[in-house]
Order: structure tokens, then C-alpha cells, then sequence
């Protein structure tokens, strides 16, 4: 078995899986797995760029992957940039950063293929008994990717909203002001609007979460006394407990979310935003399977995602 480092760069974190991958049997082993918030993309949707202090952050977390995956002798590395990479004017400076530590290009991916990859991950561990069509939800800080299929991803769209873009853009309170919270609603709901022109969410059968948002979601659902992927991982909530637990989190302060014993530090002050975005994601879901005569009543939370199906795609490639 092929050990590949799949390495995945988004808005808000970076995040290395080494693995041992099996491609005959579509299964990996975990050698390594982490994640560092290093919010790289700080500010990208006011300005453009990236700020300096982001890239710095980012590029010492590069370090530390790359002496990882030294000491555990990989045979390849994926590194894959997403949302504010493709956004960002100055992502050149970020791609040679990059290749000097790593001796690897970051591929800066479109929103369709970071769709297809997150899809792959979640569908690698997926209970078989879960019926299809699957939509795989994987909300990131600067994009959300919706993909819609059975075996294979049949219809995918990338939409622009996501947990720091969202919080940058409309929610500056603590707790958000109603205002605040309508705005940014607004904002997702016609970003709903434009992806069901390409992916037709009253299809699903299993709605699937992924990313730190929704698993962070889940955390607080179930009532976690720490965070722990054996727990979240496959768990299925009812979409209206999901519901409730996004509200939570969007009406809590920063004080109450750094309380919380299963939050990340480095998603306190962004998670209102992102919960609200899963919240308006399910129940759109939820409305559009019922108007097709369909019925839509939980959602299954996956701690396999992009990094997954970047591994496998790593793998492929040898």
C-alpha cells in the first residue's frame, strides 16, 4: 500500500492526513492526521490578497507538515488550495512559499473538483444501508460545496459563502444583531438559489455534513464533554435538533463559545457564522425533498472529507 500525504489548505485551516492507502479495497489507514487554523484567508473578501501576517502563519505550518512528512516517509504529497487561494491576487507568493518547503506545487482546485473530492472521502466510510442519491455538504470558510450523487458525483456547485466569508462580510457583533443575522441569510439563501440550478436538492435521500462547522454543530447537539471524531463521526442527528443547535451557537458570544469544552479556539468567533449557513443549507434541503413528495427528516455528520478523497487521489497518481 502506497503512504501519501494529502494535504488540504483552506480559509480558515490547514490539515495533513498520511495515510496508507488500499485502492483495491477503496480503504485508507491513518498514520497522521491534524489540523492548525491559520485563517488564511484573513480579510481576502474585502481585499483581495492575502495579508502578510496570514501567509506567514500559514507557510510555518507548511514546516511543520513537511518535516512530518519526512519522518514518515511518504511516497507523495497532494497539497490542494481551495476557496481563498482561488480568490486571492497574490497566491503566487503562497504557491512558491509552498514548493520550496514541500518540493510539491499547491493545486489550486476549482469549487467542482474540491466538490468531488470531499464526496469521495465522505462516500469511503459511509454506512452501505444509508440510501441514495447522497448530497455531501462540505462547508469551509470561504465556499461551500454542495455535490449531489449515488456512486459517483452526478451534479455538483460551489457556493460562495462559508464561515469566515460570512462572518467578515455581515456578522461585526457579539452576538450578532437580528440585522446582522438577516443580511447574511439573505446572502446564502440566493447563493441556494443559484446552486439549484444546478444540482437538484429535492433528489436526496441522505444528506451528509461535512468539515469543522457541522462536526462542531454535532459536538454541541449531542452535548459532547470534549471533542471527539469516534462520537461525531456517522452520527445522525434530526434535522430539527441540527437546526437548534446551529441557532445556539449563531445566538451565543464569543465568551459562551470559548466556554464550550469541545470548541476549537480558532473557531469561536467564526462558528455563528458557519452554523448559520448549515441551518439555511438543511431546511432548504429538507423543503425541496418534501416539495417533490419526499421526506428528509435527519442528517449524518462524516469526519471523512476533501483530505480523504485527496488521499486516494494522491495514491492514483503513483
Amino acid at each position: 500500500m502506497p503512504r501519501v500525504a494529502a494535504i488540504d489548505c483552506g480559509t480558515n485551516s490547514i490539515r495533513l492526513l498520511i495515510a496508507d492507502v488500499d485502492l483495491d479495497s477503496g480503504t485508507l489507514t491513518d498514520v497522521v492526521r491534524r489540523m492548525l487554523v491559520v485563517r488564511l484567508g484573513q480579510g481576502v473578501d474585502r481585499t483581495g490578497e492575502f495579508a502578510p501576517e496570514a501567509l506567514e502563519r500559514t507557510l510555518a505550518a507548511t514546516d511543520e507538515y513537511a518535516a512530518q512528512c519526512r519522518e514518515h516517509g511518504v511516497e507523495a504529497i497532494r497539497f490542494v488550495a481551495t476557496s481563498a487561494t482561488r480568490d486571492a491576487r497574490n497566491r503566487d507568493e503562497f504557491i512558491d512559499g509552498v514548493r520550496e518547503r514541500l518540493g510539491v506545487a499547491p493545486e489550486v482546485i476549482s469549487g467542482t473538483e474540491e466538490a468531488e473530492l470531499s464526496f469521495r472521502g465522505a462516500l469511503s466510510t459511509l454506512d452501505a444501508s444509508r440510501p441514495g442519491p447522497y448530497l455531501v455538504v462540505d462547508l469551509g470558510g470561504g465556499s461551500t460545496e454542495l455535490v449531489l450523487g449515488d456512486l459517483v458525483p452526478e451534479a455538483a456547485h460551489s457556493m460562495d459563502v462559508g464561515c469566515v466569508r460570512m462572518t467578515e462580510r455581515h456578522l461585526d457583533s457579539d452576538p450578532p444583531t437580528v440585522a446582522q443575522v438577516a443580511a447574511a441569510q439573505q446572502d446564502v439563501r440566493a447563493a441556494l438559489d443559484a446552486a439549484m440550478t444546478e444540482v437538484p436538492l429535492g433528489g436526496t435521500r441522505t444528506l451528509v455534513g461535512l468539515a469543522g462547522t457541522i462536526t462542531t454543530v454535532t459536538a454541541n447537539a449531542l452535548g459532547l464533554p470534549e471533542y471527539s471524531r469516534e462520537a461525531i463521526n456517522g452520527a445522525e442527528l434530526s434535522i430539527d435538533d441540527a437546526a437548534r443547535s446551529c441557532e445556539e451557537l449563531l445566538a451565543a458570544s464569543h465568551a459562551e463559545r470559548t466556554a464550550m469544552p469541545f470548541m476549537h479556539p480558532g473557531r469561536v468567533d467564526v462558528i455563528g457564522a458557519g452554523a448559520l449557513v448549515w441551518r439555511e443549507v438543511m431546511l432548504r434541503v429538507r423543503a425541496e425533498v418534501s416539495a417533490h413528495g419526499g421526506t428528509l427528516d435527519t442528517t449524518v455528520t462524516s469526519e471523512h472529507d476533501i483530505l480523504d478523497g485527496i488521499a486516494f487521489s494522491a495514491a492514483e497518481r503513483l
